[in-house]
């Protein structure tokens, strides 16, 4: 059926493009999201108990570095210019939440970049704790909030 029923990336016909973003003007914009691994938790006290910069300084640097690479990892999505990123992980009784934001000026958002941080934070710590807990869940990865200007 013709039509991209207002996929942005999705043309009249039905084939994949990039966005144009060469009209709009360079503005300041800023995305954040979170994400949460859900785990049992023993899991968690054995996370909050080992010494800091261990496992969630290495889930944080991961999710900026993938901030820094969505280009590569989301096919359509532009190359930003990063003019920040923040990565935060917050141990819980039963799970770690990782909130993380991205900033640039440019002609489109950073909504990805705050989206792939959470993300591959939170699965660099699934991946630090999956020896202990087969059960965890990498849950509710979404955008909290976008803005410009």
């Amino acid at each position: 059926m013709p039509g991209n029923g207002g996929l942005s990336h999705v043309d009249e016909a039905g084939g994949i493009h990039m966005v144009d973003v060469g009209g709009k003007p360079n503005e300041r914009r800023r995305a954040s999201a979170r994400a949460l691994v859900r785990m049992r938790p023993e899991t968690a006290e054995a996370l909050r108990d080992l010494p800091k910069g261990d496992a969630l300084a290495t889930a944080q640097v991961a999710g900026i570095m993938a901030a820094k690479r969505t280009a590569e990892l989301i096919p359509l999505c532009h190359p930003l210019p990063l003019s920040h990123v923040e990565v935060t992980l917050e141990i819980g009784r039963d799970g770690v939440e990782i909130t993380a934001a991205a900033e640039t000026t440019a002609q489109t958002g950073v909504e990805m970049e705050a989206l792939t941080a959470a993300a591959v934070a939170a699965l660099t710590v699934y991946d630090m704790a999956k020896a202990v807990d087969s059960e965890m869940v990498v849950d509710e990865i979404r955008l909290l909030e976008k803005t410009k200007g």
